[in-house]
């Protein structure tokens, strides 16, 4: 069965990079029918909830881009959409050195006064998008709230509100629908469990 392709016609096929990485890739964990699924619902709930107002979806870069697509085409209100790029890294992880995040690229609209909806792939400890909610924070927007396709709720480092969560998921390596390995494999239309 071909892992790349889409629909019925799944065949045998094999990865067009040049490193095969095949044997690296695991079981299904969430199908593609689930996950538009679960996007529908909560496009819904974000429509329900920004009734007559005007929403910015902010998308960390890369991995939640296919997750932002989606959603925004589920959303009914008006919306509109930024980017962001940031590098995270701890450094001396051996030494608890301090979490550090770096902006690579940030937002190219002003959002004072304006409703916006961070969209992120994965929150795990929540350091990194601690930091990105504080940045977004002293730049007064009307509101500012999450929504995540996966979670890992019991690995939070700090108490940030996810106001919309897709799934919450196992502490395990995963690729497709956004989610990479070494920028690989993100545009399996499932999400797949990775073993690394």
């Amino acid at each position: 069965m071909c892992l790349l392709g889409i629909g019925p016609e799944r065949k045998d096929c094999s990865l067009a990079e040049p490193a095969d990485i095949r044997h690296l890739i695991g079981a299904t964990y969430l199908e593609d029918d689930a996950i538009a699924e679960r996007v529908r619902q909560i496009g819904r709930q974000i429509s329900l909830d920004y009734r007559g107002r005007q929403l910015l979806l902010i998308s960390i870069l890369k991995g939640a881009v296919f997750f932002l697509a989606d959603l925004a085409r589920e959303i009914t209100v008006p919306v509109s959409l930024d980017f962001i790029a940031i590098s995270s890294y701890r450094q001396d992880r051996r030494a608890g050195g301090a979490h550090t995040v770096r902006f690579l690229k940030d937002l190219d609209h002003d959002i004072e006064g304006r409703d916006v909806l961070i969209v992120e792939d994965v929150i795990d400890t929540g350091l990194t998008l601690n930091y990105i909610t504080g940045n977004l924070q002293l730049r007064q927007p009307a509101s500012l709230e999450i929504a995540t396709l996966l979670d890992r709720p019991y690995r939070r480092l700090v108490d940030l509100p996810v106001r919309y969560q897709g799934f919450q998921v196992p502490d395990e390596f995963f690729a497709g629908y956004g989610f990479d390995y070494k920028q690989m494999l993100r545009n399996l239309p499932r999400i797949v469990r990775l073993h690394i």
